[in-house]
């Protein structure tokens, strides 16, 4: 189950702290960029059982969404990079979905810390 928010807030910060909040702005600008391309080659990776892409796309999100405190993103993107690719293509899909609603719910989360 998601958290209630979808951003831990004392991560961020420390972020902002750490690189400065005009930079930090730019790192969520470019990770808001780039996750969908991610979520593409997850999703290509699962169609065509690309098994070292898959993986490779799973920890590219996991690690980018910690930086920003993205926990529960950071969680779903784990599920997939340690459990592979399943068997059945369709729990993959289920969890690439709540990847993408995730994402959209952190991504706006992170908007309105970039702007607030």
């Amino acid at each position: 189950m998601p958290q209630t928010t979808p951003i831990d807030t004392s991560v961020y910060r420390e972020l902002e702290e750490a690189a400065g909040p005009e930079f930090a702005g730019e790192l969520v600008d470019t990770f808001i960029e780039e996750v969908p391309t991610m979520l593409a080659e997850l999703r290509s990776a699962r169609a065509t059982a690309q098994a070292d892409s898959f993986r490779r796309a799973a920890h590219s999100l996991k690690s980018n969404s910690l930086t920003f405190g993205a926990t529960a993103l950071a969680a779903l993107a784990r599920e997939l990079e340690l459990g592979g690719l399943r068997a059945d293509a369709s729990q993959d899909e289920q969890v690439i979905a709540a990847l993408q609603a995730e994402f959209d719910r952190a991504a706006a989360a992170l908007k309105a810390l970039r702007h607030g």
